[in-house]
C-alpha cells in the first residue's frame, strides 16, 4: 500500500513538476519544527540542507520565502511547519534569533490544522489545509482567487488555496490599481526587462561565469551576459511567450476586468536587483498628470521616484532587497487620446513572490482566515 501511494505521488509530481511544499505558520524561525522520526521525536539541528527537485529556477525564490517570512510573520503566529511532504527540497539557510537552523521534516502537517503553505508547485487541495502557491498550477483556475491583498485580498474568503500571481504581474497590477479604479483602464502594452534571478539560481550562474569568462553549463540558449534577449518562459503557439501571456491572463483576472486589451514583450536582461516594465496605458476616462500622481501617492506599496532634474528614477539596483514598487518616468503619451507612459520597477523575488506570499497570510491572519 505504502509502496503505491509513493508511485502515485512520483507520477503526480512529473505530471506538474512540483518542486516543494513548505507548510508556515510562524511565532519565531527559533522555533521551527524539524526531523519527524519514527519515534515523533522533533529536535532542533543547526542548517537546512534538503535536495531540490525538477526546478532549478526557484532556488533563489525558496531563500527569499524564509528570509521574508522571518521578517514579517514572527510575531504574528504560534510556530512554523515545514513540511517536506515526501518531498526534498533545495538547501535553504536562514536566520533567526542568532542562531541558524537546519529542517529537515516529513509529513507533519494534520489535515485539520490551519496552516500556511508555500508551494513551488501543488499536489492537490488538502481539506483544512490553507494554501498559498506560488507557482502557476492554480492562477487560471476560475474557483481559486488569485490574489494581490492591497488589491483583491477580500477575493480570498473561505478558499483552501490563494495562488500567487507572476513576478511581473505583481508589480504592474499594483502599480496601476488606483489608476484603474478612477480612471478605467481599457488598454495596457507592456515591455519588461527581467533580472536573471527570475530563472534562478542557474542563470545567475551562467551570468557571472560568463562575466567571469568560465566555461560552464548554460540554461539560456544565449549568452545573457552584455546581452539581452525577447525570450521569456516558452514559445506558444501564437507567437507569445508564457510569461508574457501571464501578463495577459492574471491582470484580467486580478482586476476583475476581462475586457482590458493587454499585450506584452519580454526580455531578458543581465541584472540581479529586479524586473523593470515600460508600460503604456490608454484609459476610458480623462485625466491630468496631477491626478495619476495623486492615485499612485495613495496606492499602498507604490514608491514615486520621477524627479528627472536629479535623474531620479526607479532602476533594478535601488529596488533591491526592497519591498516595494517603485514608479517613475510618468508622462501623458500624446499619440493617443488619454495615453499615459509609466515605468515600474520591483525586486521579483521581493514583492513579486516572497512578499506578497507573506502578505497575503498577513491578509488572513488579520482577517481570520485562517
Amino acid at each position: 500500500m505504502v509502496k503505491k501511494r509513493k508511485k502515485k505521488i512520483k507520477d503526480t509530481h512529473k505530471k506538474i513538476g512540483l518542486a516543494k511544499i513548505a507548510n508556515l505558520t510562524s511565532k519565531s524561525f527559533g522555533s521551527v519544527l524539524s526531523n519527524y522520526k519514527k519515534n515523533k521525536e522533533l529536535e532542533k539541528i543547526k542548517t537546512i540542507k534538503l535536495q531540490k527537485l525538477e526546478e532549478k529556477s526557484q532556488i533563489l525564490k525558496e531563500r527569499k520565502d524564509l528570509k521574508i517570512w522571518e521578517e514579517r510573520l514572527i510575531k504574528e503566529s504560534n510556530r512554523i511547519k515545514l513540511n517536506e511532504d515526501e518531498l526534498r527540497l533545495k538547501e535553504k539557510e536562514f536566520k533567526s534569533k542568532d542562531e541558524k537552523q537546519k529542517v529537515e521534516s516529513d509529513r507533519l502537517i494534520k489535515k485539520d490544522e490551519d496552516l500556511i503553505q508555500i508551494a513551488k508547485e501543488l499536489r492537490t487541495k488538502e481539506k483544512g489545509t490553507k494554501v498559498i502557491d506560488n507557482s502557476s498550477a492554480w492562477r487560471m483556475d476560475k474557483n481559486i482567487p488569485l490574489v494581490v491583498p492591497e488589491i483583491n485580498g477580500n477575493s480570498i474568503k473561505k478558499s483552501n488555496i490563494i495562488a500567487n500571481p507572476n513576478c511581473s504581474t505583481i508589480q504592474m497590477v499594483l502599480a496601476l490599481k488606483e489608476i484603474h479604479n478612477q480612471f478605467n483602464i481599457d488598454r495596457i502594452v507592456v515591455s519588461t526587462y527581467q533580472s536573471v534571478t527570475g530563472t534562478g539560481a542557474a542563470a545567475v550562474k551562467q551570468m557571472m561565469d560568463e562575466r567571469n569568462q568560465v566555461d560552464s553549463d548554460k540554461i539560456y540558449p544565449h549568452p545573457i551576459d552584455k546581452n539581452c534577449f525577447p525570450h521569456g518562459g516558452d514559445f506558444l503557439p501564437n507567437g507569445y511567450t508564457t510569461e508574457e501571456m501571464k501578463l495577459v491572463d492574471e491582470t484580467r483576472k486580478i482586476f476583475s476586468s476581462p475586457e482590458i486589451k493587454v499585450t506584452a514583450t519580454v526580455v531578458r536582461i543581465p541584472v540581479i536587483g529586479g524586473h523593470s516594465m515600460a508600460v503604456n496605458i490608454r484609459t476610458k476616462n480623462n485625466f491630468n498628470l496631477q491626478e495619476i500622481y495623486d492615485a499612485l501617492s495613495n496606492t499602498k506599496g507604490v514608491v514615486i521616484k520621477d524627479d528627472n532634474l536629479n535623474f531620479d528614477y526607479p532602476m533594478p539596483i535601488n529596488a533591491h532587497e526592497k519591498n516595494e514598487v517603485f514608479v517613475g518616468r510618468i508622462r501623458e503619451d500624446h499619440t493617443i487620446e488619454n495615453g499615459l507612459n509609466l515605468w515600474i520597477v520591483a525586486d521579483n523575488l521581493r514583492k513579486g513572490a516572497a512578499t506578497n506570499a507573506v502578505q497575503i497570510a498577513q491578509y488572513m491572519i488579520k482577517n481570520n482566515l485562517v
